[in-house]
């Protein structure tokens, strides 16, 4: 069994593409794109600043994509 840590993925898609979709539709797109993690929050949420390695965020509001970033 190899046991070092696998590889980054160098994501190639734009965040800013997500912004307008479905909240779930967005998320299901940033999974088979590569993002190992994908996390959406209601408007206004108290987040904590670190940056994650491979991790997508959205901000969804009316069940629709109004932010997007990484981190």
């Amino acid at each position: 069994m190899d046991d070092r840590p696998a590889e980054p993925t160098e994501r190639t898609d734009d965040p800013e593409a997500y912004v307008g979709l479905p909240g779930g539709e967005a998320e299901e797109q940033a999974r088979s794109r590569g993002w190992a993690n994908v996390r959406s929050l209601p408007p206004g949420a108290m987040i904590t600043m670190e940056y994650v390695e491979g991790r997508l965020n959205f901000t969804v509001e009316d069940e629709k994509v109004v932010r997007c970033w990484q981190g």
